[in-house]
């Protein structure tokens, strides 16, 4: 009997996928129900198993546990999930299972909402330095629970580096900044894109030549300046432009009178969010940026006790720089066109200049429009110390924390050669380097041996999307967000130029993001309870890694899922790792949205509880006959 089973279980672990794909195409079965796919891979499967398991033998568990889990993964296929570009020509597939609750589409009118700026609710708070500006979001009983829809027209954007230079009009269909800003080269319309010469405020006549005059001062070519901010950043023409210098430039601006500037950042591909200096603190850790920037940014950065320059102060890197073109530089040229005295830009200046001191900041080059100061490595190096140093004991806790006028402390050196807080290795050595939070043991629970462990386990993890997702690491998912980026060791993975990564850290976990500045990527604070600081439809691929575990206990998950959805992109890829019984949880919603999904087991195989949810969010678009409905 041994025997026959044996040779049965080789018999049907050779033949019998062939022969049950034979007989499901085989024709003249009359009462019989076709296999699907899926029924011939499960059956694939198990002949192969039973064989396996039949040659194992006495005390080959281990191997045979390998066989499983390997061959398990390899059965992952996801045949009806399709990650091209499809527009409204998307195929809607129904759920096999009870229909969850579906989740309705928000009217016409709601196609830009951003729900913690949203202009109506920003007109309730006061002016006064910028409070009206900054994040303000719906209560609970407020919280808009239905779907985004995409303009009429929506198409997925140029793949870079086009669309540095070009944008649908369907998607951010909004002139004005063409007419207001037609001088200083910002943006065109032609037809029905819109053309972004490179140019801004400060340098009409493009951001290259902008950025090689900096270049002439600031180490920009050689990895040494990795990351940087832009304050008032306009559509970013100059942080698209610094990534061709490999670069990655945090923008901001607010959402204004200026609409969506921000919003033509991201359809270009290039990093922001909205954002503003005003009462609160920015949200990014001390030392994060190499470089900052304001260019003609109108930032009053001598008012409030220079508390918005401390504020600079405490995000750069010591050694870092900090760029000024605009107002009050060069004012005898411009202080007419400024339509202000003599008197008044020139004590702007000076007030600057001995702000930027006491900072302990040293001016290294004005010419033209343009001036430079570098931050001294240390606060032994300072020329004289700040009378007003900040109290915290925490710099990076900044979330809704209030700016004050003081300047954050450096950390502590042995000598006058060293660089406060460690010194950093050029780009790319330093994606993959010890970060200095690291090694000096900032990190709790985190040590070089365990981030290096957390390198390899992020590069096979991605390794295992790509095999589900040929197309990423390709242009088509350019705008990448990961929810919960730890140690930014999925970012890391993805690094490319066809690509970058919004790695955001919530409040509610462990404290990295200045780990993550550390290894030249970008990133943000974040409590997804809110809405994210950006317009819909700013995003290819979002992932989240535990997230849902986080937060199922603090804030509803629907809440999260619509978030993501509000800024996904149409045809846009979520992937979802976490735990099987929470996974669950989120499919059950996601099948109401209008996301394509399908669950599957971890690269290591079905024996590990950890699961992965990979959706494609669908086409559909709003319709100009009806406020509500879609083009399905």
């Amino acid at each position: 009997m041994l025997s026959v089973s044996i040779s049965a279980g080789m018999y049907f672990e050779n033949t019998g996928c062939q022969i049950m794909a034979n007989k499901n195409n085989a024709p003249g079965q009359r009462g019989r129900r076709p296999l699907s796919i899926f029924a011939v891979l499960a059956l694939c499967c198990f002949f192969y198993l039973l064989g396996a398991w039949q040659r194992s033998g006495s005390g080959k568990g281990d191997n045979l546990a390998l066989k499983v889990n390997n061959l398990m993964s390899d059965c992952n296929i996801m045949p009806e999930l399709s990650f091209e570009s499809h527009h409204n020509d998307v195929e809607i597939i129904e759920p096999a299972e009870p229909k969850a609750k579906k989740i309705k589409a928000c009217d016409v009118k709601y196609t830009d909402y951003t729900p913690c700026q949203e202009q109506d609710r920003a007109m309730t708070f006061p002016r006064e330095n910028m409070i009206y500006r900054e994040r303000h979001c719906p209560p609970e009983d407020e919280k808009l629970r239905c779907l985004i829809p995409a303009p009429n027209g929506y198409t997925t954007p140029f793949p870079w580096p086009k669309s540095r230079d070009f944008a649908y009009y369907a998607n951010v269909p909004y002139k004005s900044l063409t007419v207001e800003k037609a001088v200083q080269n910002w943006v065109q319309f032609q037809g029905n894109v819109f053309k972004f010469p490179g140019g801004g405020t400060m340098f009409p006549q493009g951001a290259d030549a902008y950025i090689d005059e900096l270049a002439s001062v600031i180490p920009i070519k050689d990895g040494s300046i990795r990351t940087a901010l832009d304050t008032g950043c306009g559509v970013a023409s100059w942080g698209a432009y610094m990534l061709k210098r490999n670069v990655l430039t945090m923008s901001f601006a607010p959402k204004d009178n200026h609409e969506a500037q921000v919003q033509f950042a991201l359809e270009r591909g290039v990093p922001a969010v909205i954002g503003v200096l005003g009462t609160i603190h920015l949200p990014y850790p001390a030392r994060a940026f190499d470089m900052a920037q304001c260019s003609r940014c109108l930032i009053p950065w001598t008012s409030n006790a220079g508390m918005y320059l401390m504020e600079v102060d405490r995000v750069l890197r010591p050694g870092g720089y900090w760029v000024l073109s605009g107002p009050p530089i060069n004012w005898k040229t411009y202080y007419q066109t400024w339509k202000r005295s003599k008197e008044d830009v020139k004590a702007e200046q000076r007030n600057i200049e001995e702000l930027a001191e006491s900072l302990c900041w040293e001016k290294k080059y004005e010419k033209g429009d343009i001036a430079i100061w570098r931050k001294k490595i240390n606060a032994k190096s300072c020329l004289r110390k700040s009378p007003n140093l900040c109290d915290s004991d925490n710099a990076d806790d900044v979330w809704y924390k209030k700016m004050e006028g003081c300047q954050t402390p450096f950390p502590e050196v042995s000598s006058k050669s060293e660089v406060a807080g460690g010194e950093l290795k050029k780009f790319p050595a330093r994606l993959y380097a010890v970060p200095p939070r690291i090694a000096k043991g900032i990190v709790p629970d985190v040590t070089a041996e365990s981030y290096e462990e957390d390198n390899k386990l992020w590069k096979k993890h991605v390794n295992a999307y790509k095999r589900m997702n040929k197309l990423i690491g390709t242009t088509r998912y350019r705008n990448v967000m990961d929810m919960n980026a730890e140690l930014g060791g999925f970012a890391a993975a993805l690094e490319s130029p066809k690509s970058w990564v919004m790695n955001v850290v919530p409040t509610s976990a462990k404290n990295t993001l200045g780990v993550i500045y550390e290894r030249g990527l970008i990133g943000i604070y974040h409590d997804w309870c809110e809405g994210f600081s950006t317009y819909p439809r700013t995003y290819d691929l979002i992932h989240a890694n535990g997230l849902f575990s986080m937060y199922q206990d603090s804030c509803n998950l629907e809440d999260i899922l619509i978030e993501m959805d509000r800024i996904l992109r149409p045809e846009g890829v979520v992937i979802i790792r976490d735990e099987v019984d929470v996974l669950n949880k989120v499919k059950k919603i996601v099948g109401g949205m209008r996301w394509e999904a399908k669950m599957v087991d971890h690269e290591d195989g079905p024996l590990v509880p950890e699961k992965i949810l990979v959706a494609v969010k669908e086409y559909w678009v709003s319709s100009s006959n009806n406020s509500t409905s879609s083009e399905e």
